[in-house]
């Protein structure tokens, strides 16, 4: 009897666990990047985006929802040039940039060639100054005696996941520190990523690339399982979806002139590839888009005699309806259980996301409204 009551207390322990660990850690990591200098909304026609002001506005509104959430930055952020400037106003506006980095709690910013546009010591003084906790992040750029000054990389907890966070900026020469080379990105993104894997047992790596586009994309392609994610910045590339690229690794870019922050919301349920959850909403645009050209070539088909019109609209039909049954396999997705999902969105700073009074303030004693910026 006794055996059997320690058994039945040892299986109800053994359980507890289990069911403790039933629902998937989440996380929601907010991106910004490309950034440049920009802290008003755009002089767009259309619509002013972006601006310092309402990016706090969208962060407090995100953490409010009470999720776990970790704020970092792929580069680009601080200069609109990649060239020194003597217009004061420059500086104040990185400075600014900065201290607001510091307020939301950006945890990481990879070092992009813009953000060296005044030099290595003003900016590793001003991040010193106005942005203490932020941790500036290169895994590649080393100074003519081979010396890294920054970090390689940084291990963020939260949410019950261990973030590995790797930098990596542009390579060569940047035209504001000629006292720095960027090393090949790609190799050293991927030895730090490999090495956060196996030695610091991280649960998702993700890489602030503060580097050309396609050479980004050549990273994930390249990075197999020990890259997770890569944030691109460097050519205000805009918006992206987020899907995987070679095995295992999502690209997007981060952003563009500070006019959108980026949200990626994670589900950690175990190890593998992350899920795209996005590609279920995009296979319905795109099942609309084809629906209507199937009924174009339908109609048409019924109102033509002429058999090589015929001909070739029988061939697109059958071509659509091909497509068609694919994108409707691909439009319920959920998140594997056992394994991980994302879901990546762009909050766009429009009119519709509120100034924050006392920030825009600030904003306006640099840029009065309605100004463009002036230098780099």
């Amino acid at each position: 009897m006794k055996a059997r009551f320690t058994l039945l207390v040892m299986a109800v322990l053994w359980l507890l666990p289990l069911g403790a660990q039933a629902e998937p850690r989440r996380l929601v990591l907010i991106l910004t990047g490309d950034n440049r200098g920009e802290i008003a909304p755009c002089g767009c026609k259309q619509e002013p985006q972006g601006g310092l002001a309402r990016r706090k506005t969208a962060i407090d509104a995100e953490r409010a929802q009470g999720l776990p959430m970790v704020l970092m930055d792929a580069g680009n952020a601080l200069f609109k040039e990649p060239s020194r400037s003597t217009d004061p106003l420059v500086q104040q506006r990185a400075e600014l940039v900065l201290d607001q980095m510091e307020a939301q709690g950006t945890v990481a910013m990879a070092v992009g060639t813009r953000d060296l546009s005044q030099g290595l010591a003003y900016l590793q003084k001003a991040t010193k100054a106005h942005s203490k906790k932020m941790k500036l992040l290169s895994a590649n750029l080393v100074d003519k005696s081979g010396k890294a000054p920054f970090a390689p990389s940084l291990v963020v907890e939260a949410g019950g996941l261990k973030v590995g966070v790797v930098g990596v900026s542009a390579e060569g020469t940047p035209p504001g520190e000629p006292s720095l080379t960027g090393r090949p990105p790609k190799e050293a993104a991927l030895a730090e990523a490999r090495k956060l894997r196996q030695s610091r047992k991280v649960d998702v790596v993700v890489v602030l690339a503060a580097i050309p586009y396609p050479e980004a994309v050549k990273l994930a392609i390249l990075a197999n399982e020990a890259v997770d994610f890569v944030v691109q910045s460097h050519d205000a590339k805009g918006l992206g979806i987020g899907e995987l690229v070679g095995t295992h690794a999502a690209i997007f870019p981060a952003g563009e002139l500070g006019k959108q922050i980026t949200r990626l919301e994670l589900s950690v349920d175990g190890p593998g590839p992350s899920v795209d959850l996005g590609s279920g909403s995009r296979a319905r645009e795109q099942l609309r888009v084809v629906e209507d050209n199937l009924h174009k070539a339908t109609t048409r088909l019924a109102s033509t005699q002429d058999e090589p019109t015929r001909a070739e609209l029988t061939r697109t039909i059958v071509e659509l309806e091909g497509r068609l049954h694919e994108l409707e396999s691909k439009m319920e997705v959920k998140a594997p259980k056992g394994g991980r999902a994302h879901q990546l969105s762009y909050v766009t700073l429009g009119l519709a996301v509120a100034d924050d009074p006392v920030l825009k303030q600030r904003v306006e004693q640099l840029q009065p409204s309605g100004l463009a910026p002036s230098g780099p």
